[in-house]
């Protein structure tokens, strides 16, 4: 993967992207078994990890995929593995499918399946990052803890288990925040805004069901700022850093969310938007926003 990006100042190529993307046909359902759910507004039943779902069916195919926001399970159609269902089944277990083996196989590759889950998503945000002209002065670091991060995800099960996967994270942390003040620099979001002493950085704030129709958000850094329900409605986004931030029923309506970065597609997924929103590249438009879904 890795030695596809052999120019740094180069946006990474289509088919890395790819390799970061959920391929269902070629995963044993993974997301559906492995992970654990409860009962809430996400999703209609409870389920313990390692416990099949009951909508999926022997071919490790959901058995209500265009019907799951109908049926109670919002939470399924916001969630992204970015890629590491298929890595842990076809690459880390050799294409053996968890169904008819020993117990213990099955045991190993869900244990297997939220650590590598874990890479993919930094190695989303690294790809980004190397894509992202103003961060050129660190893409020597990035590309070198890109390398590094796909050489973890090719490690043995034993070896997935055994990863200190936190503190990894927090040495790529320390990266991704240095691309992001680069970032947000370049788009005039370093500090406060110009003349109206509005702080830039937005880090971790509380703006549950916040009033922000039409606000000047850019290069804000929302880092992990919780946006559950806020009125985005129009609201300027260019150049914002969302990394970690909670989208859910957020109003993204008439947004411009052009040049944000560090946003993922779960993200996009749980929010609310229209044909009127703008929105970068590495993420598409979901059908639930025109579907008045």
């Amino acid at each position: 993967m890795p030695d596809q990006i052999a120019d740094p100042s180069v946006a990474p190529s289509a088919d890395l992207s790819a390799d970061l993307r959920g391929d269902c046909a070629r995963c044993f359902g993974l997301c559906c078994v492995a992970l654990p759910f409860a009962r809430s507004a996400d999703f209609a039943t409870d389920k313990p990890a390692g416990k099949p779902c009951a909508n999926l069916r022997p071919d490790h195919r959901c058995g209500i995929h265009a019907d799951l926001r109908q049926k109670g399970f919002t939470g399924c159609t916001v969630y992204d593995c970015f890629g590491a269902g298929q890595k842990v089944s076809q690459v880390t277990f050799g294409g053996q499918d968890w169904r008819g083996g020993p117990r213990e196989h099955a045991r190993r590759m869900f244990d297997a399946f939220p650590v590598v889950r874990q890479l993919h998503e930094m190695l989303w945000y690294l790809t980004e990052a190397l894509g992202l002209p103003a961060a050129r002065p660190v893409h020597p670091e990035l590309r070198e803890a890109l390398e590094r991060t796909e050489r973890l995800t090719r490690q043995t099960p034993e070896e997935l288990a055994a990863l200190d996967v936190a503190a990894h994270r927090q040495e790529i942390g320390v990266l991704l925040r240095r691309t992001s003040e680069l970032v947000r620099a370049a788009a005039g979001g370093k500090g406060k805004g110009k003349g109206k002493g509005r702080s830039r950085d937005r880090r971790g704030a509380d703006l549950i069901g916040a009033r922000l129709r039409g606000a000047d958000l850019r290069g804000t850094s929302l880092r992990g700022a919780c946006l559950i329900a806020a009125d985005l409605t129009g609201a300027d986004l260019r150049g914002a850093d969302l990394i970690g931030a909670d989208l859910r029923d957020a109003d993204l309506t008439d947004a411009d969310l052009t040049g944000a970065f560090f946003l993922t597609q779960p993200q996009v997924n749980a929010a609310r938007g229209s044909a009127g929103t703008r929105l970068p590249a590495s993420v598409t438009r979901p059908v639930h926003w025109t579907a008045g879904g």
